[in-house]
């Protein structure tokens, strides 16, 4: 499972026009679901973006975790992060989920981050046509890689 964590101060996710989740400061994820990914990757990627500590406290250090800083998450499905370019400039998405094994982790994550923060979790929907906003602060980009634990 790859997430790809960017910190923001707003950003939001539009499907036919209208605005299907949106937030203010806070994490606007985008989640890439292996093949071979488990709830296990999922309990690890939910640990690690709770727990990143990326944004300032008083001192201007990064020490913050999302909860201390009072932000909030948008959480986007994005199957191409599971690219390989490998071969050719054509990507493969071979090693992406399939829907029926996708959903079930993509929805488990929304409720861990949900539990873990103790409030609603802004989403996009899976397999749908998204626009995507945001207003990356710092810019801070982090990637987290389940099968790679750096």
């Amino acid at each position: 499972m790859i997430a790809v964590v960017q910190r923001v101060s707003e950003a939001s996710v539009k499907i036919d026009g209208k605005v299907k989740g949106e937030i203010g400061l806070g994490f606007m994820v985008l989640l890439g679901v292996a093949l071979d990914d488990t709830e296990e990757d999922t309990e690890w990627i939910c640990k690690k973006i709770i727990g990143l500590r990326i944004f300032s406290d008083s001192d201007d250090k990064l020490n913050l975790d999302i909860k201390q800083a009072g932000g909030d998450v948008l959480l986007i499905s994005q199957f191409s992060l599971q690219a390989s370019t490998k071969k050719g400039n054509r990507p493969s998405f071979i090693n992406a989920a399939r829907p029926e094994k996708a959903i079930p982790l993509y929805e488990k994550t929304l409720d861990l981050l949900t539990a873990s923060l103790g409030k609603t979790v802004a989403s996009g929907e899976f397999g749908a046509d998204m626009k995507v906003s945001l207003v990356n602060d710092g810019p801070m980009t982090i990637v987290l890689d389940s099968k790679d634990k750096k």
